[in-house]
């Protein structure tokens, strides 16, 4: 009787601690995501996921070390540093913007590529100008420039 109790005991603590794993999801939460960036393609398409859908796997590994952002607005002119908006990204997480989106590709070469991603909102769209270079074995953003009408 009591070998049954420690049988029974234990099937339960493995299964408490198999269902404990797949709460927390596939890999520790101290790993980073390893997001696909081996084409420019791919890198948009992410940063798109990034900035208009709350995808947050990767974030860190999307941007440029040298990344800064330049927003133009009639009412709001400013540079944001790659920190900033990482930060703010992360914030974001799981939060879809209401908004029809469009990229098209302006210019592309083996080591870089500029992109035009347009946002379409009910009031107002907002244009993005997105620079993109390829390090080492992986492509990065390195450059956005925001302008709203």
């Amino acid at each position: 009787m009591n070998s049954l109790v420690k049988t029974f005991a234990a099937a339960a603590l493995i299964a408490v601690s198999t269902f404990a794993m797949a709460a927390e999801g596939p890999g520790s939460k101290s790993t980073k995501a390893n997001v696909n960036l081996s084409t420019g393609d791919f890198a948009l398409e992410h940063y798109v996921a990034v900035t208009t859908e709350g995808e947050s796997a990767g974030v860190e590994q999307l941007f440029a070390e040298d990344f800064s952002q330049k927003v133009q607005s009639s009412s709001n002119r400013g540079t944001h540093s790659r920190e900033e908006v990482v930060k703010y990204l992360k914030k974001q997480k799981g939060e879809k913007l209401n908004c029809t989106v469009t990229s098209d590709i302006i210019e592309e070469s083996a080591d870089f590529m500029v992109a035009k991603v347009t946002l379409t909102f009910e009031e107002f769209t907002k244009t993005d100008l997105v620079t993109l270079v390829r390090e080492g074995n992986s492509w990065k953003v390195s450059k956005s420039i925001n302008s709203y009408k």
